[in-house]
């Protein structure tokens, strides 16, 4: 795969508004996802370093590589760890909460170990309280909402480890 494929991927990504995307050629595993400022993230297996995109960018600006290259960016970092994670994101809009009630232990914590059918969270629309149960067997690894926090359609809400 080359530069000029990995731009032409890049604007089909942008031009469905697709948040993430994924393909495997030639032996090489592409993944972009787009993280909550809009950007896109492309990883490519190592020892390629990842490419980051800004939104209005239209060319991929390759990482530093050598001995003098600047350690990955923090946030690279973080979507590099979410490579391996399951997103648990809200099936519908309303009020995220992490307990059943006011002063109530929440449902996970990170670092909780979940099995399928556990309750994650709650999640109020229209005066209905509607339960978030987890796809996936494995360890809660990030919180992305606040409780009591409004919460959209398809917004991320946990990041989970699976086994």
């Amino acid at each position: 795969m080359d530069l000029e494929q990995i731009r032409q991927i890049l604007d089909l990504v942008r031009e469905h508004e697709l948040s993430e995307f994924e393909i495997e050629h030639e032996g090489l595993r592409l993944k972009v996802r787009k993280d909550a400022n809009g950007s896109h993230v492309v990883m490519l297996p190592a020892p390629t370093p990842p490419l980051v995109l800004p939104p209005s960018a239209g060319a991929p600006q390759e990482a530093p590589t050598g001995p003098a290259a600047a350690p990955v960016s923090a946030a690279a970092e973080s979507v590099d760890a979410e490579i391996e994670l399951a997103v648990v994101k809200s099936p519908i809009v309303g009020t995220f909460y992490r307990s059943s009630e006011p002063g109530a232990a929440s449902f996970v914590d990170v670092g909780s170990t979940i099995k399928k059918g556990d309750v994650l969270c709650i999640i109020e629309a229209m005066k209905l309280m509607n339960e978030i149960d987890s796809e996936y067997d494995g360890e809660i690894v990030n919180i992305y909402v606040e409780n009591g926090q409004a919460v959209q359609y398809g917004e991320r809400l946990f990041a989970i480890r699976t086994r």
